[in-house]
């Protein structure tokens, strides 16, 4: 025996060996390419649509993230606005309230005016009333004065003298009582 063969019974490499191990590989080469046909490319192909299910998940969220955004600033300026709005409308209405506080002052002053005007008029009414009454007293008075002096069978002149001065009397009465009433009220 040579030295191959010795060597290679040594190492217990034999042609059945070989022949196992060619058939082994070729095995293994048929096992991976039918596996690769039957079980990797579908696995890969799996994976590749899993992969892009993910990658169209994310983008959806991504745009819905950005449609969130955009709606949330689309509120927050409606919400701006509706402030704004609001205190246009308040500004608005305290405008108004104060006319129309304005308004019932002027037309309570002006009431008040009438009222006061009125009671003037009434006063000086019931004064003349007064003075008239008072006149028509006196005159009265007078007469039954000079009624009585008639009776007692006084002279014509001295009866003319008592008329005169009760006359002059109710004048001076009446201009006198005139002028304290107008120094109490005016």
């Amino acid at each position: 025996m040579n030295e191959l063969d010795q060597w290679l019974r040594l190492v217990g490499f034999d042609w059945q060996l070989v022949h196992d191990a060619v058939l082994t590989g070729l095995n293994v080469l048929m096992l991976f390419f039918f596996l690769s046909y039957f079980l990797f490319d579908p696995v890969r192909d799996f994976l590749a649509r899993r992969q892009q299910k993910i990658a169209g998940q994310l983008k959806a969220a991504a745009d819905h993230q950005q449609e969130a955004e955009t709606l949330k600033q689309e509120y927050e300026e409606q919400l701006k606005e509706i402030r704004s709005r609001k205190e246009e409308i308040l500004a608005e209405a305290k405008q108004q309230a104060g006319r129309f506080q304005d308004q019932i002052l002027s037309d309570a002053r002006s009431e008040a005016g009438r009222i006061l005007e009125r009671g003037i008029l009434q006063l000086r009414q019931e004064q003349q009333k007064a003075e008239e009454e008072e006149k028509d007293e006196m005159v009265s008075l007078a007469v039954l004065l000079a009624g009585k002096a008639v009776r007692d069978a006084l002279t014509p002149e001295l009866q003319n003298r008592l008329i005169e001065n009760a006359l002059k009397e109710i004048g001076e009465e009446t201009v006198w009582g005139q002028s304290r009433y107008m120094q109490r009220h005016y």
